[in-house]
């Protein structure tokens, strides 16, 4: 009987991500969004000792275009998440996905060492692991 290879996270991760300051308007955030793909934009620690923060598309749409606020006038740090809950990169794709539905996310950080090094989400465990996975066993 033979061992399925596990699939990590770092194997399916987007390593593209966009990095922001906190301090920020939300509009300045959206103009510098690069990586629009991740529906999230990094928000960098201020020092050693602080967390990351996290702000989602949807953050944006129900907090910003919903309540009808100007983009222009809410900083980040007002409607980001933080501290963020975060997924190693040699995690199981099959305990990431457990962890995504114990804690409600649909995405999040992949930290290591201290560092955000990408960014997971059940699109890319599904369509990069599982997915890809059973296609190289055909």
């Amino acid at each position: 009987m033979s061992e399925k290879p596990i699939t990590r996270v770092r194997d399916v991760m987007k390593t593209n991500f966009d990095l922001v300051d906190g301090r920020i308007t939300v509009m300045e955030a959206l103009k510098r969004m690069i990586h629009i793909d991740t529906k999230l934009l990094i928000v960098d620690k201020r020092h050693d000792d602080d967390e990351y923060g996290m702000l989602l598309i949807s953050d944006v749409a129900k907090e910003v275009l919903g309540m009808d606020r100007s983009p222009k006038r809410i900083n980040v740090y007002e409607i980001m998440s933080k501290p963020v809950l975060s997924v190693d990169p040699g995690m199981d794709i099959r305990y990431c996905a457990r962890y995504f539905d114990r804690f409600g996310l649909t995405r999040a950080p992949v930290v290591d060492h201290g560092r955000v090094v990408g960014i997971v989400s059940y699109t890319d465990l599904v369509m990069k692991g599982l997915v890809k996975f059973d296609q190289s066993n055909d």
